[in-house]
């Protein structure tokens, strides 16, 4: 029997990475917001390792906290281990990469949650998206509690028809005994939109104290503090080493020897599972050339024994999962704490979306995270936010945010999502970005903090932050290009000792720092009345000064992408009525619907004739003249 229990501006299905960022950003956008949650103890859970951050991930996190989010906030109180990655490499590429105690983010988002103003959380199961002609109006629960509202996001993650897989063991069910929603996948499917089946897994978790650390090779975390959000302070605290080991040969004949009881092979999975994060069988078999493969042991957290078995997921039975680990050096006399899995699940199709994540179908109704079929913590919260931000701005009958690919990282996932779509779980590569150079972690804040600002999400505190910030910024490259050193022993020496060629003449310090072997620190012996500025201001003067031609070239690189981008396709369009454009094109362009003809040029199966006969059309249209043959 429904009843009516309540009216909000946004509603967010699901408490996972994605929902907690989406309903975040809506109440702080000031929208009245529900949250609903399967269980009230799985808050911000960690289904798979407690780790968040690295290539291109990191960026997310620093891109999620320049627009006002929380995920790198909450890393920053509750990690630890840190470590900057690619650290040999351009700054393009750094990345930061942090291991968080997994209860502890669990527990800190959950009581920001609670903390936030115009948020309320529930626990509850939804079984039905309610729509009118107009869009969405609510939703219905388990129990007939109907919520109305003005938006809703779904952020579900792997729960939708959740299918949790163990050799021939397989049961309805979401990650780590959790129920699955089946309901809602029913509902989604009544409204006309077009769901795929995915699948994911997870390694076993074993006991610390069974494990023999002197066989494993220790990976500490770095001395130096880093942190993901630009509002953090340091923070200094006693950090816990992860461990490498390596399979054996033994390993590897275990899992040969029943690969006949692996489910991945026996065609008892069905979904598609991710690519870039195989299954240790699935390493075995496709990389039989290979005597071993990497494992890391992870700490799970300061007051757990539980260590997290990284690159051995895996879906066979519990029994080969014990004699496997016992194989590896340092495992021998394992005790295994939880049984790794595979999990099955349903996903939204994402070029069922627009780039602000709203589905085209339905007014109102927004999705984020894994059931737009991405893979992983980071890309789930990125959305997260984006949907978020759109749902209020909807509610608000303003114009969505929209991120360009040369804007950020986000923009990329939810571009490549949209326009392309996806047939395996999607994640972020910083080999997905045409404008690496521009897209770097440490200027997330110069590219994005403005946006979110704009939007509403970012407050003035923030804002007052990231202007003086890039103050100081302008301030230290105008001072270092008005002083000059002049040629003497001192200065000489400085340049010998970096390989660095000598001055004949008196020289500014910017040009010196133009060098790519010269840093900020060397130009500091060379004149000693430098300020004292903060650690991230010398990085952006830094990274600024010595990349500036790479960086010019790039912003001309993303001048002319944006000519095709800022050329919008109109309503009126119709793809079947073009002369010149292929069947699939036409096909293809009606189905997707691209914004722009930027947009259009991305998407597969679209040539650059195809594009070129669109311009074409577009421009005889404005004119007012008929299609030439």
């Amino acid at each position: 029997m429904e009843y009516y229990a309540g009216e909000y501006d946004v509603v967010v299905i699901g408490t996972g990475h994605a929902g907690c960022e989406a309903a975040l950003a809506a109440a702080r956008m000031g929208c009245s917001t529900l949250v609903l949650t399967l269980n009230m103890e799985n808050v911000a859970f960690m289904p798979c390792n407690p780790a968040v951050g690295g290539p291109a991930k990191g960026h997310l996190v620093r891109e999620i906290d320049a627009l006002g989010g929380e995920m790198g906030i909450n890393t920053d109180h509750t990690n630890i281990q840190v470590r900057m990655l690619n650290t040999g490499k351009g700054p393009a590429v750094h990345a930061l990469r942090a291991q968080a105690d997994k209860k502890l983010y669990q527990i800190r988002m959950k009581k920001v949650l609670e903390n936030q103003e115009l948020l309320d959380l529930k626990q509850a199961l939804v079984e039905r998206v309610l729509v009118s002609d107009d869009g969405v109006i609510g939703v219905e629960t388990r129990f007939g509690a109907v919520f109305k509202a003005k938006a809703v996001v779904i952020t579900t993650g792997t729960f939708l028809r959740g299918r949790i897989i163990i050799g021939d063991v397989s049961y309805s069910g979401g990650p780590n005994g959790q129920e699955p929603s089946v309901g809602l996948a029913d509902s989604l499917r009544g409204l006309g939109l077009e769901l795929g089946r995915f699948k994911t897994g997870t390694p076993p978790r074993v006991h610390r104290k069974s494990v023999d650390f002197s066989k494993m090779i220790i990976q500490p975390g770095d001395e130096k503090p880093h942190r993901f959000s630009f509002m953090t302070k340091d923070l200094n605290r006693e950090q816990v080493p992860c461990w490498l080991t390596y399979t054996s040969e033994e390993t590897h004949r275990v899992i040969r020897d029943n690969l006949h009881r692996s489910p991945l092979y026996s065609g008892k999975i069905e979904g598609v599972g991710p690519r870039y994060c195989p299954s240790i069988e699935d390493k075995v078999v496709r990389f039989a050339d290979k005597p071993s493969h990497q494992i890391f042991l992870e700490p799970e957290g300061r007051d757990t024994e539980e260590m997290y078995v990284q690159g051995f997921s895996t879906s066979l039975p519990e029994d080969v999962q014990i004699k496997m680990l016992r194989s590896i050096p340092g495992l021998e006399h394992v005790e295994m704490m939880r049984t790794g899995y595979a999990i099955e699940y349903d996903i939204l199709s994402p070029t069922q979306l627009k780039l602000s994540l709203e589905t085209k179908k339905v007014k109102g109704l927004f999705s984020a995270g894994q059931i737009n079929g991405t893979s992983g913590y980071e890309e789930a919260a990125a959305q997260g936010i984006i949907a978020g931000i759109n749902a209020a701005l909807f509610v608000k009958q303003k114009e969505p945010l929209i991120l360009k690919r040369s804007d950020a990282y986000i923009g990329v996932l939810i571009d490549d999502l949209v326009t392309k779509g996806t047939n395996e779980p999607y994640r972020i590569m910083t080999s997905r970005a045409e404008y690496r150079l521009l897209l770097r972690q440490d200027n997330a804040d110069l590219r994005l903090t403005e946006m979110g600002f704009r939007a509403g999400l970012v407050k003035e505190d923030r804002q007052k932050a990231f202007e003086q910030k890039y103050k100081l910024v302008e301030q230290e490259k105008g001072r270092l290009a008005e002083v000059t050193v002049a040629p003497d022993e001192e200065v000489q020496q400085i340049l010998t000792a970096k390989d660095s060629s000598e001055i004949k003449q008196n020289t500014s310090l910017i040009d010196l720092l133009k060098r790519p072997e010269i840093t900020y620190e060397d130009l500091k012996k060379m004149d000693k009345n430098f300020p004292t500025l903060p650690e991230d201001v010398v990085e952006q003067v830094e990274v600024q000064v010595q990349y500036e031609g790479y960086i010019k070239r790039q912003l001309e690189q993303v001048e002319k992408f944006q000519r095709l981008e800022n050329k919008k396709i109109p309503d009126w369009v119709s793809y079947e009525d073009i002369r010149g454009l292929s069947t699939e094109a036409k096909q293809k362009l009606e189905r997707l619907k691209p914004l722009s003809v930027g947009q259009a040029s991305r998407i597969s199966g679209v040539s650059p004739a195809d594009i070129s006969v669109l311009l074409v059309y577009m421009e005889q249209k404005r004119r007012g003249c008929p299609q030439e043959d």
